[in-house]
């Protein structure tokens, strides 16, 4: 029986977090949103979140600050992340010491090569499920 895997969306523009939506709600995932930071790790941290997706510029925290208030709590230290950026010079190489960040994604980017790297990032067991809370 294959577990339905739950998507964290963070982004403080609306079209993006609806496109992206769309798209992983279409690939089978569940999809929960937020338009910040701070709400993004409230979410997180009440729900079993298998990828986070966010900006990297956002009001309250970063997409940087919320990869590093996840590590920092055992119940979420190991979800992997994706930032979201249209200011990818800023980021430099800083995010490779965030060892839950596995992706930079400079907008615009395609949902569907998106939707792709984060089926990549689900671990899987040998029948094809996907594990939930491997990583």
């Amino acid at each position: 029986m294959q577990t339905v895997r739950t998507i964290l969306v963070v982004d403080d523009e609306p079209a993006i977090v609806h496109v992206l939506a769309l798209k992983l709600t279409q690939c089978g995932y569940r999809v929960l949103t937020a338009w910040d930071g701070a709400i993004a790790l409230e979410l997180a941290r009440a729900n079993d979140i298998d990828v986070v997706i966010s900006d990297f510029q956002m009001p309250e925290l970063n997409g940087m600050q919320l990869a590093a208030a996840l590590r920092t709590d055992p119940r979420t230290a190991k979800i992997p992340v994706i930032i979201l950026t249209a200011r990818g010079h800023l980021l430099g190489d800083n995010w490779e010491d965030a060892s839950n960040v596995r992706q930079v994604l400079a907008k615009p980017f395609s949902p569907r090569a998106l939707a792709e790297i984060v089926g990549r990032l689900l671990p899987t067991t040998s029948n094809g499920d996907a594990l939930r809370g491997a990583a």
